[in-house]
């Protein structure tokens, strides 16, 4: 099959997909600065109602690094009417999941129940939400389960070395420096009073977005959803620091040294956007390409073709402020300079020769064909989608439009796009393994390297 009959199937695939929509919505403004987002999907019999509040990680000052997290987890454990355990078996009784959680730019309660449940589930949500005692010995159970996974993620190198990277990568001053999960120090400072001094200052009428999607009558669920809202003190709402794109004079290798390590773990990271950056579709269709999916050409390079590793993935942050591009993967102790060679390599061709159309259809054709499923298909996915447009100030458009968008990409913008973000120009490179057998041979990528044992308490990279 020639490779124009093959860029012609692609793009008839595409368009059979037709555009992906979202239903109708409405968003109402509450007295106390609350925002209520009504969705009525009847298709299946479940509502989803998520409480978003502004701030996350971002809201944390840097000695109560993973504060957010705590918080939102011990929200649901406990109101003067009911402890943990009841929580759980009341939720238990009537089929009802309730999770708490947060991110870089927000904290969340959630929770999902059957149509046929509703008064007993929001009652449920209410008290959780409207009334958490942060009892002192569910503190200090939190606080424990949070300090026994920092003590057992450095013999998971998998999971540490995005610590590591995002630490080494942004500077001590920007918020995402630090990962919103505990280190060594915010657990000196780590107590009830602190918690409950978070959540009075974040989880306030002006910070949340209270969002319901599925089936329900909005005539009927709305007054009762936006009395709940109500009912949150109004609050400040949460202003987010200004804070400068990382810039790097000179390439940096970071070596975090885990002398009985037989793998090495690395993440190589360049600039990147933020989440309302222009370039962000065409940027996500080249990415795709590039290691966001299985057949894409870091897989391509490093697993199926030469087996160095299990998997090689490049990921591209979108948060509010601008992050990175991240080339991830592991290898064997032995093989790693060459599987770092071939990671730079397919870096290198991908800048200076770009894609091809047969490339750029089937990366359109594999964005389009799972989109639906992937984010609108359930009520919880169309709750998160719209609290996610509602954090970023996007509009509908950033759905609706979304598939004329990628169709629009041509090969001449993607390969610009290319260009412009994928470059081999000081790259910051973070390792994690045994540094006495490779860090002579790492050390040709990058003018300045430091190496960091792992034994050292934190994250911290040293000075550069």
């Amino acid at each position: 099959m020639n490779r124009r009959l093959i860029v012609s199937l692609l793009l008839a695939a595409a368009c059979l997909q037709g555009q992906a929509k979202l239903p109708p919505y409405t968003k109402q403004a509450l007295p106390n600065g609350a925002t209520l987002i009504l969705l009525r999907k009847p298709d299946v019999p479940l509502v989803s109602v998520r409480a978003i509040f502004r701030g996350g990680v971002e809201a944390e000052s840097a000695n109560l690094t993973g504060i957010a997290a705590l918080t939102a987890e011990l929200v649901r454990r406990g109101t003067p009417t009911r402890t943990a355990d009841q929580v759980s078996l009341d939720l238990d009784s009537i089929g009802a999941n309730l999770n708490g959680g947060s991110d870089r730019q927000a904290s969340y309660l959630s929770t999902e129940y059957m149509a046929r449940t509703q008064d007993r589930a929001l009652e449920i949500f209410s008290d959780v939400l409207l009334h958490p005692s942060f009892p002192e010995s569910e503190v200090k159970k939190v606080v424990a389960q949070a300090a026994d996974r920092l003590r057992s993620i450095k013999d998971n190198p998998g999971a540490a070395i995005g610590r590591y990277y995002e630490a080494f990568y942004y500077p001590t001053s920007h918020p995402y420096h630090r990962s919103g999960s505990v280190t060594e120090d915010s657990l000196t400072h780590l107590n009830r009073d602190e918690i409950i001094a978070f959540h009075k200052k974040n989880y306030t009428g002006k910070n949340l977005i209270l969002i319901a999607a599925g089936d329900f009558d909005p005539a009927k669920l709305g007054p009762v959803l936006a009395k709940l809202a109500g009912e949150l003190p109004t609050g400040a709402e949460f202003q987010p620091t200004k804070v400068a794109t990382p810039k790097f004079d000179s390439a940096r290798l970071l070596l975090v040294d885990k002398p009985d390590a037989t793998q090495t773990y690395f993440e190589i990271g360049m600039p990147g956007i933020d989440r309302t950056n222009r370039d962000r579709v065409p940027l996500m269709v080249l990415n795709t390409l590039f290691g966001g999916r299985f057949t894409s050409l870091l897989n391509d390079a490093l697993r199926v073709n030469s087996g160095l590793t299990y998997g090689a993935r490049s990921v591209l942050e979108q948060d509010r402020h601008t992050g990175s591009i991240i080339i991830s993967t592991y290898t064997r102790t032995d093989t790693t300079e060459k599987a770092i060679d071939m990671a730079l390599d397919v870096l290198k061709k991908l800048s200076e020769q770009g894609i091809d159309a047969a490339q750029l259809a089937s990366a359109k054709a594999y964005i389009k064909g799972g989109f639906p499923t992937q984010r609108l298909e359930t009520a919880d996915q169309l709750a998160n989608v719209l609290g996610e447009m509602e954090i970023y100030g996007l509009n509908k458009g950033e759905i609706d439009d979304y598939f004329s968008r990628i169709d629009a990409i041509s090969l001449d913008e993607a390969n610009v796009i290319g260009r412009k973000y994928y470059r081999d120009l000081n790259l910051q490179f973070c390792l994690l393994g045994n540094a006495s057998k490779i860090q002579d041979s790492v050390k040709k990528y990058a003018p300045k390297m430091k190496v960091l044992p792992i034994k050292e308490p934190g994250f911290e990279p040293p000075a550069f």
